[in-house]
């Protein structure tokens, strides 16, 4: 039996044997190796993904960590290796919902590639610079983009493009040289959508445009105006909406079409993406008290889940997130570096609301 004087000991503190190297400092590699039977560096690469380290002695390993409460130092395994295996995500636009489906295959492909994630909320154009400065004092290996408020000044400032090893576009278009485009083609999205539109007959297309940005920049305005122009020789009309919110596309389809004679409505109207789409259903049926596709049509892009649930059964296009997720990954890891990483074909959805 323990003497009464003697101090109360925990389960965890029986469990581990009193060899700590420095047992008045921090748990390190040193006190983890003694206590696995390894070496410090057996220890490192125990904890690094893909190393070349049997299962038998990363277990050894990892028992000794759990038993002493071990973590490795991220910032020092970083200054070491010249990478720190961790990516800023500057997010800017929480309105659009496929904002979220972008983060959630984004993450999870890059959590498998043993990348950490560093998520900011950016609030606006202003903002921007210093989160880019911030993620690059944060040692990150690649700052990825997601949105519309990063224009030419921010993509050319030393804060931006010279400041941070990497800098990515993901999910649009950039014709500046110190970034990196991930992104479906357009052209081809967009030709995909008008064929479609064409073919089942629709003649008078109301497009609904989003933001218009110098150089994170989509190309759908263009592409559909173009080729509607060569096919019938007219231009559609285009209403611009200027943000991707539903709350927004259903003020601008409301104040476009309320006070129009029905001959002179649209037949469909073509969405830059989901989320105008959706507002522009819901202007459509709960204030133009119309029906959809019965007396207009909508398509959409993207493919967001709320698309595909009966009350708005969307047509649309499907972007390859998680083909594009793993390109990002290719080129943080410096596996890829080619032109096709603005070249992604998605896939058409028809649905029943065109």
């Amino acid at each position: 039996m323990p003497h009464k004087s003697d101090p109360p000991t925990s389960d965890a503190a029986a469990r581990v044997p009193n060899r700590r190297v420095n047992p008045n400092g921090p748990v390190t590699a040193d006190d983890v190796a003694e206590i696995a039977g390894v070496s410090r560096w057996t220890v490192t690469r125990a904890f690094k993904m893909n190393a070349s380290v049997s299962e038998k002695t990363r277990a050894k390993v990892m028992k000794a960590a759990e038993q002493l409460g071990y973590v490795p130092d991220l910032l020092a395994s970083s200054l070491a290796s010249e990478r720190s295996n961790l990516v800023a995500v500057l997010v800017d636009d929480f309105n659009n919902p496929h904002k979220l489906v972008m983060l959630e295959r984004l993450t999870a492909v890059m959590r498998r590639a043993g990348i950490d994630t560093l998520l900011v909320n950016t609030l606006g154009t202003e903002d921007a610079p210093t989160a880019l400065l911030n993620a690059s004092q944060r040692r990150v290996d690649a700052a990825v983009l997601i949105g519309v408020n990063f224009d030419d000044t921010i993509l050319h400032t030393a804060l931006g493009a010279r400041r941070v090893k990497k800098l990515i576009l993901f999910a649009r278009a950039s014709g500046n040289a110190d970034t990196i485009s991930i992104c479906v083609d357009d052209v081809v999205a967009m030709r995909s959508i008008t064929d479609y539109v064409i073919s089942r007959g629709y003649r008078r297309p109301l497009f609904l445009a989003g933001p218009n940005t110098g150089s994170a920049h989509v190309f759908r305005k263009e592409t559909f105006v173009a080729l509607w122009q060569e096919r019938f020789g007219t231009a559609p009309e285009v209403a611009d909406v200027g943000s991707y919110d539903p709350t927004r596309a259903y003020q601008v389809v409301t104040e476009t079409l309320r006070s129009r004679p029905r001959p002179t409505l649209p037949d469909v109207i073509v969405a830059e993406n989901d989320a105008m789409a959706i507002g522009a259903m819901d202007a459509v049926r709960h204030e133009l008290g119309l029906s959809v596709p019965g007396d207009i049509a909508i398509t959409g892009f993207d493919d967001v889940p709320l698309a595909g649930t009966p009350i708005y059964d969307l047509t649309t296009y499907r972007q390859p997130m998680t083909e594009m997720a793993e390109a990002l990954v290719q080129v943080v890891q410096n596996q890829r570096g080619d032109l096709a990483l603005q070249a992604f074909t998605g896939q058409l959805i028809p649905r029943s609301s065109a």
